[in-house]
């Protein structure tokens, strides 16, 4: 059997791998390596590593990596401290490749150790674009040191060959966290009040902001005009989740869970799990923040999202997704809009650029047929323009 390692380092990134995971699990030919680190090994953002384990997974290797800082400086060092766990757990494993999806300083660590180590690396989502964060350097780098890539739309793919990989090595599979629309049995809006422990009584917005990391976008002044914007809607119930671990994130916890404590209509939860969350996606008026979810998965339910300042800049977007700038008259106005396009789409389809909720099984057929062969020759578009 082929050893395939598996890294996740956050909720997010968890929720979008996981019929992945089942279905490499459950493969004749491929054996699962869970490696866990990061954010899921926190107690400030929910000890999520139970979540996996309680799913079902073996977890192979946990990574301690996390650092309590909120600085730049202490992400950094958090990349130092994954780079040797990880060094050692890939040594004991010997995994035949590491799959790593997306952008974050984590899945960096990860792709960097196993490059040098010689293990192929399979990079999911790559190709994409957000100019308001670290995470879009990232993303590139994390591109340059892997041999196999899974990326979520064509445009997407041509970007990862214009960076000079090979046209044959590069995969338009759709973003894999829309499997979950065709395989996951999500709750009713009573079982999700219920699982909550937050009757949803009133029509409720669900919103998720991250710190900003590049762009000129203040922490907790975005936040807290976000924050007021949610006052001037005081018929709607707020389901408020944690940001990830990046600098600047311990900033905005304080802010979520002093504004939660003061209103009755409003709940703050450090992590929801990926049933929760994608059913209370379902059930929402409106999406709000700056995740990529609101921009990636949340358009194949026929919800609004209002995508607040720039981090998701450059992202391909549904027509249901509302840009507005970070500050409370902009983003009281996009959710004013949002309020109005829920009631016109009435759970009509919206067109979504990101695939059909078929990838996972794309990726395994892939994996299947991948060459042991770590040596990468760049691929020049002045050979082939047409690719």
């Amino acid at each position: 059997m082929k050893k395939i390692a598996v890294f996740t380092g956050t909720r997010a990134e968890y929720g979008l791998l996981y019929w992945l995971l089942k279905d490499i699990q459950t493969n004749d030919e491929l054996m699962l390596q869970l490696i866990v680190s990061g954010m899921h090994l926190s107690p400030e953002f929910g000890l999520t590593y139970q979540q996996i384990e309680e799913d079902g997974f073996n977890i192979d290797a946990k990574v301690e990596i996390q650092l309590s800082s909120d600085t730049s400086v202490g992400v950094a060092k958090s990349m130092g401290l994954g780079v040797l766990g990880l060094a050692d757990a890939l040594q004991r494993l010997q995994p035949e490749a590491l799959v790593v999806l997306g952008d974050r300083f984590e899945a960096l660590a990860a792709a960097q150790t196993a490059m040098i180590m010689r293990i192929p690396v399979v990079h999911l989502h790559g190709g994409e674009i957000t100019e308001g964060a670290y995470d879009d350097a990232i993303r590139h780098a994390i591109t340059k040191l892997s041999h196999l890539h899974c990326t979520a739309a064509e445009p997407y793919r041509q970007r990862v060959i214009q960076m000079g990989e090979a046209p044959g090595q590069v995969h338009n599979v759709g973003a894999i966290g829309l499997d979950h629309l065709r395989r996951t049995k999500l709750l009713n809006i009573a079982e999700l009040g219920q699982a909550l422990g937050f009757p949803l009584q009133k029509p409720y917005f669900l919103v998720t902001y991250h710190p900003v990391t590049l762009a000129d976008e203040p922490v907790e002044t975005s936040f807290q005009a976000l924050l007021d914007a949610l006052d001037d809607f005081p018929d709607h119930q707020v389901i408020l989740t944690y940001p990830n671990a990046d600098d600047g994130g311990r900033k905005i916890i304080p802010l979520l869970n002093d504004y939660a404590a003061g209103r009755s209509n409003v709940l703050a939860m450090p992590s929801l799990g990926q049933v929760r969350y994608l059913s209370a996606v379902k059930h929402a008026t409106a999406v709000i923040g700056n995740s990529s979810s609101g921009i990636i998965e949340v358009p194949a339910f026929a919800v609004p999202t209002v995508d607040i300042g720039q981090r998701q800049k450059g992202r391909l977007a549904a027509a249901s997704v509302i840009h507005c700038d970070a500050n409370r008259l902009a983003i009281k106005t996009a959710i004013k809009a949002a309020v109005s396009m829920h009631a016109k789409l009435a759970g009509k389809p919206v067109a979504n650029p990101y695939g059909q909720g078929d990838a996972s099984g794309r990726i395994i057929s892939l994996l299947k047929n991948l060459p042991t062969n770590v040596v990468k020759i760049f691929h020049d578009l002045n050979k082939d323009a047409t690719q």
